[in-house]
């Protein structure tokens, strides 16, 4: 192995995928130099195996079902998918898993790539072992920030080296369609996979070992979902966990807490994700391998001044535009370090600080009906000590649903502060309610009085009327 004399940078990412890319950009954009290193795709998870895969692949499925509830339009988009079609524009939205667009974007803010598994060796120094044996010694004059993401989890059961199980990777990337696939977690992951591969034709089974699906939602967006899928002809069972799997041929053979034995093609696990930070050297700056990385609001990992964690490594939000966000917030909080600024602005809603990791996260699950929530639950509002009020409201009352289409079920939910009159959270669960989720995040982030809002008129007619609604539910309440 041949190794290359330290070349220094004021910053070096580790991670090329969305966040290690944000990071960089906002280093460049601050006139600093930027090494990025990355094992796999420039891209990472969320461009070849995650959001864009699988956003293609539910894409004509929630088209479809949206079509389907249209009279004059409905009779036409009776017949199966084109699946063949459909993984073809997936393929195309991963660009057939080749990274040379993003390799030439990063080439355009000028940050240099190297391209191998990099690690920390001790501090503001990072080695890469290159694919051809060449090694190479960065160090940052300012920061390294990790990007490494995560992994999915799967469980180790009684045979599933065997089994080879499909993780959120092989159900994203599958070429074929399953004619049985066995589900198993009711996260995020889990009920969009089990709505796409449902919907192209695979008999599937949903194991879920807690008491409903989207536990991290309000309650009724996963009893919602679970209607949905049962309808669609999943079937979703609760209470109920593997505890072996065996491969019989070809056939996956599942025992279930219950006694009860299923049999599939496959079977997907999307039980949970964990830290890439096994391998990354994290022993030579004295934190432990494989554990999530705790930082500050700017991202800065706790007791250094140099190293930053970014992204679902810290464990805050693991969502991609949430992670983007942490990397614009840290790469202005590396900018403003390095140019010698003596008071940060790290005060809620800050320039240097991540507040909506704690108080607005959005997030929109594509299923039918989509499930779309911003800041918190009732719950989670109440466990924080805030004296709430969940106000409730069905949307097929809006007029604007009946017209989106026949059949339109849907329901939303904001969480007033009962001392601010300003909003914690809102949920909607509804079909094609994603595309409403951000001006629910502006009420949210912007601590908008509920007195205000009343002067934000929403169109008519439109399912965002629901906004009318949910005023005057709390203003009669």
């Amino acid at each position: 192995m041949t190794e290359s004399e330290s070349i220094a940078y004021d910053v070096v990412v580790l991670g090329a995928g969305p966040v290690g890319e944000n990071v960089a950009d906002r280093a460049r954009a601050a006139g600093l130099s930027t090494a990025i290193v990355e094992s796999e795709l420039i891209g990472g998870e969320c461009s070849y195996w995650a959001c864009m895969p699988s956003k293609a692949l539910l894409r004509p499925v929630l088209a479809r079902a949206d079509a389907r509830r249209v009279p004059g339009l409905s009779q036409a988009v009776q017949g199966p998918l084109d699946v063949g079609a459909v993984l073809a524009r997936r393929d195309y939205f991963t660009s057939n898993w080749k990274d040379d667009g993003q390799v030439q974007w990063l080439d355009g803010i000028g940050a240099d790539i190297y391209r191998g598994h990099g690690r920390l060796a001790g501090p503001r120094k990072v080695t890469v072992e290159g694919p051809d044996g060449e090694r190479h010694v960065l160090t940052a004059r300012h920061a390294v920030a990790v990007s490494t993401g995560t992994r999915a989890v799967v469980p180790d059961l009684p045979g599933i080296a065997e089994v080879k199980p499909w993780t959120s990777r092989e159900a994203t990337s599958a070429h074929a369609v399953p004619g049985r696939l066995v589900v198993v977690g009711g996260g995020v992951v889990g009920v969009e996979m089990a709505t796409a591969w449902q919907a192209f034709g695979s008999k599937v089974t949903v194991l879920v070992r807690g008491k409903g699906l989207l536990p991290r939602m309000e309650p009724f967006a996963g009893e919602m979902v679970a209607e949905a899928l049962t309808e669609a002809g999943a079937d979703v069972r609760t209470g109920t966990s593997v505890e072996a799997v065996t491969r019989e041929g070809t056939t996956v053979v599942v025992t279930t807490s219950t006694g009860d034995r299923i049999e599939a093609d496959e079977i997907l696990f999307a039980t949970g994700r964990a830290p890439r930070t096994d391998d990354i050297g994290l022993e030579t700056v004295g934190l432990e391998p494989g554990s999530w990385l705790s930082v500050d609001d700017s991202c800065r990992v706790a007791g250094s001044d140099w190293l930053y964690a970014v992204g679902d490594i810290n464990h805050r939000a693991l969502l991609t535009h949430q992670g983007k966000y942490q990397a614009r917030i840290a790469g202005a909080a590396i900018a403003a370090r390095a140019a010698g600024v003596p008071l940060l602005e790290t005060d809620p809603w800050g320039a240097h600080a991540a507040t909506a990791d704690h108080a607005a996260v959005p997030q929109v699950v594509f299923t039918d009906p989509e499930a779309a929530s911003v800041g918190l639950s009732l719950a989670e509002a109440e466990q924080a000590g805030h004296r709430v009020r969940a106000v409730d409201v069905d949307l097929s009352s809006v007029a604007g649903a009946g017209l989106y289409g026949e059949g339109y079920r849907g329901r939303a939910r904001m969480i007033v502060d009962l001392d601010t009159e300003t909003l914690h959270g809102v949920t909607f669960v509804g079909p094609g309610v994603g595309e409403m989720l951000h001006s629910a995040t502006i009420a949210v982030v912007g601590e908008v009085p509920v007195s205000r809002l009343w002067h934000a008129v929403p169109a008519y007619p439109t399912v965002s009327e629901v906004w009318l609604r949910l005023l005057e539910a709390y203003r009669d309440a």
